[in-house]
């Protein structure tokens, strides 16, 4: 019976073993995913954008180096791209986050009685997922021609000036951009506010709270972590949009974002090193504002 006991107490610690090294070999797939797909490619963009041109090469030829030159470099020229991209996503998040709120509320808190009515509406939302993103933009820019009704009746009312124009402006690239993302800001605020507890609210209105500061003090708290995540999932996309602000769709020369500036000196100015530098800034800058934000928000369990 002593040896017995023995044994299995020898045996206990074998189990937990055991079990971590079945859940690192179910973790291994996932893992070499990541080191293929995110680290390998996040490794290569740090090296490129380190790179010097070729002593002898042609226009778009470079060799490895340690230019860190380049980053200072792309800050300078293209400061005005940096602090617009970060303007427009700001500008698309509060105003995607006025629209969406009061839909989402709608749909999670009010529409509960009629199951039909908040499915129907939920499809409605998600309906533009249905649609490539380039067509949607591209429909925008007809809608908003200067030829189009739309544009033509407002400046047949004296609403907007005869030599006016809406594409092209920074109006037309922060539009394009909230409706595109509106969303990816309703879907976390309603699986938030779907799961409110009423009675909450009830609770408040008997302690003859008004109903903003019912809203303020507790509908408000209860739903910010659908807030912050809407907001990180509007803003991230926003700030490294590169079709709404082109001159193909909703954009003019003097609407260019960081993606546009990416996109052109990958493609047209093949300037490697610039592009690549300005990839990481970008990436560190959302990064830097994210944590700040969400450790603010007090939702640090979000990341």
């Amino acid at each position: 019976m002593a040896f017995a006991a023995f044994a299995t107490t020898e045996a206990q610690p074998q189990a937990p073993k055991r079990k971590s090294r079945i859940a690192l070999f179910l973790l291994l797939p996932g893992i070499l995913y990541l080191v293929l797909f995110f680290l390998t490619p996040l490794i290569s963009l740090i090296l490129t954008s380190l790179q010097a041109p070729a002593e002898f090469g042609d226009i778009g030829q470079y060799s490895y180096a340690f230019n860190w030159q380049n980053y200072v470099t792309v800050v300078q020229q293209y400061l005005p791209h940096i602090l617009r991209s970060f303007g427009y996503a700001l500008a698309a998040t509060v105003f995607a986050l006025l629209f969406s709120y009061p839909l989402a509320y709608f749909i999670g808190v009010k529409a509960r009685r009629w199951p039909l009515l908040q499915s129907l509406m939920l499809v409605l939302v998600i309906a533009p997922f249905f649609i490539s993103f380039l067509l949607r933009t591209l429909a925008w820019k007809q809608l908003l021609s200067d030829e189009s009704f739309i544009i033509t009746s407002l400046k047949a009312l004296s609403l907007m000036a005869p030599d006016a124009h809406f594409t092209g402006t920074p109006f037309a690239v922060i539009f394009g951009l909230t409706y595109n993302f509106i969303p990816f800001m309703t879907l976390p605020l309603y699986t938030t506010l779907e799961r409110l507890d009423t009675r909450y609210l009830e609770a408040g209105s008997d302690l003859y709270a008004n109903p903003f500061t019912v809203f303020r003090k507790i509908t408000i708290p209860l739903s910010m972590p659908g807030i912050v995540a809407g907001t990180l999932l509007t803003f991230i996309p926003a700030a490294g949009d590169y079709v709404n602000a082109s001159r193909d769709f909703l954009g003019g020369p003097d609407t260019q974002m960081m993606g546009n500036v990416i996109e052109a000196n990958f493609l047209v100015l093949l300037n490697y090193p610039a592009a690549a530098a300005l990839s990481i800034i970008l990436m560190a800058a959302i990064l830097v504002l994210v944590s700040i934000y969400v450790k603010r928000s007090g939702t640090e369990d979000l990341l």
